[in-house]
């Protein structure tokens, strides 16, 4: 129990004061009911933090329980605005986020979100953008720009996060996908030639004998590597539509790719002419409703017109409400052609998530294992698909 209480990080536990400090602690991690053995009572910051911990936490306990301590957010925007300065005030950002998504869960303030002075008051990161997103349809206009400039920052800052590494990680796969081995003279890379050939290093002749030649991939329109991001946008796929529209605007800005964006749920819509802002990307998605993956696979292969030089990229958990033999054969006639095909589970940082383990074991049969991926793994996964190597597939898929 020292232990336990040592690591909580707060001031002035040492000396005569370390019991009074171990009681401080514990009484904080209990809440306080009358049997919880502390005897010992909160002041000033203490007892504001432990208050804002009751208004989202206490009230459940209490129900369930019989207990006196609850105090909950009641119903007023006013009440919440508080609660959230304060939790702001009292917890580092991280811990904020957690809080906000557990008190929209708990409490069900999602209708709170609609109004500005709420918007303006929340830690905006993914989570909520997923929210906001499925509550779009029934935003009032007086909210609807305050939730676009929300979802405007967390686009931007994950942009910045990711836009660099993945241009420089797929830049380098389309370079070497483009290199030819039966170059013309004026064609040849010496420099990767070289170092492909040092084994055949003649000392006598301080030479180097290029048995095997590597040249540049002639840059043309119609070298375009293609990529089609097929995205589920049914309500426990939030987190990853926002993730795919943010890569999806990146892939887009490469010139060396060609990249179409579809989402669906039980109907299809192609959101390619809106990549150059993924806000309206995010903005033209309908968070929730059913799935038809058959349908949605069914229009990608009718904009697939090369092949071999397509990857097609399935993020979905499987739960299927199409025709499930016939998404299967879509799969198989898709990589037959040529096509690289990749399945993910998900594309956000929140863990293993829930999905059809029985199509995911029929996709793997085919050749194309499902898999989650993390954002930072996303580059990775696309640079090996374009150079069509095995993919990155984390151990715990």
């Amino acid at each position: 129990m020292t232990g336990a209480a040592d690591t909580t990080g707060a001031a002035g536990s040492v000396g005569s004061d370390r019991p009074d400090e171990r009681l401080r602690r514990w009484r904080m991690v209990l809440g306080g009911d009358s049997a919880d053995g502390t005897g010992y009572g909160l002041t000033g910051r203490d007892a504001a933090m432990d208050g804002a911990l009751t208004a989202l936490y206490g009230k459940g306990d209490a129900a369930r329980q019989g207990r006196d301590r609850s105090a909950g957010l009641g119903a007023s925007a006013p009440s919440v605005a508080r609660w959230l300065g304060d939790i702001r005030t009292y917890f580092p950002s991280s811990v904020v986020q957690v809080m906000q998504r557990d008190a929209i869960d708990r409490l069900g303030l999602s209708a709170l979100l609609l109004e500005p002075e709420m918007l303006e008051a929340v830690e905006a990161d993914v989570h909520l953008v997923g929210t906001l997103l499925s509550l779009n349809k029934a935003m009032p206009e007086t909210t609807r720009e305050t939730a676009r400039a929300v979802v405007r920052k967390v686009v931007e800052d994950l942009e910045k996060r990711l836009a660099t590494r993945t241009r420089a990680t797929l830049t380098g796969a389309l370079d070497r996908s483009a290199r030819v081995h039966r170059p013309r003279h004026h064609d040849i890379d010496w420099n990767r030639t070289i170092a492909a050939n040092l084994k055949h290093y003649l000392p006598e002749h301080r030479t180097v004998v290029p048995e095997r030649l590597i040249g540049y991939g002639r840059a043309s329109q119609f070298m375009k590597k293609e990529v089609i991001l097929c995205i589920d946008q049914s309500g426990s796929m939030a987190a990853s539509v926002v993730y795919a529209s943010v890569f999806g605007a990146v892939l887009a800005s490469m010139r060396s790719l060609a990249t179409r964006l579809v989402v669906f749920d039980t109907s299809v819509v192609d959101l390619t002419d809106q990549l150059d802002d993924p806000v309206d990307v995010l903005f033209g998605t309908r968070l929730g409703g059913g799935t038809d993956i058959n349908r949605a696979l069914a229009y990608c292969q009718s904009r697939i017109s090369r092949p071999t030089e397509t990857v097609v990229v399935l993020i979905s958990d499987l739960y299927e409400g199409g025709i499930r033999d016939e998404m299967l054969k879509r799969v198989a006639a898709m990589k037959a052609s040529g096509v690289q095909f990749v399945a993910l589970l998900a594309l956000s940082d929140e863990g293993a998530p829930a999905y059809d383990r029985e199509h995911a074991a029929a996709l793997a049969a085919w050749g194309a294992p499902a898999f989650a991926c993390t954002p930072d793994l996303f580059p990775e996964v696309m640079a090996a698909a374009i150079e069509k190597r095995p993919l990155p597939v984390p151990e715990t898929a």
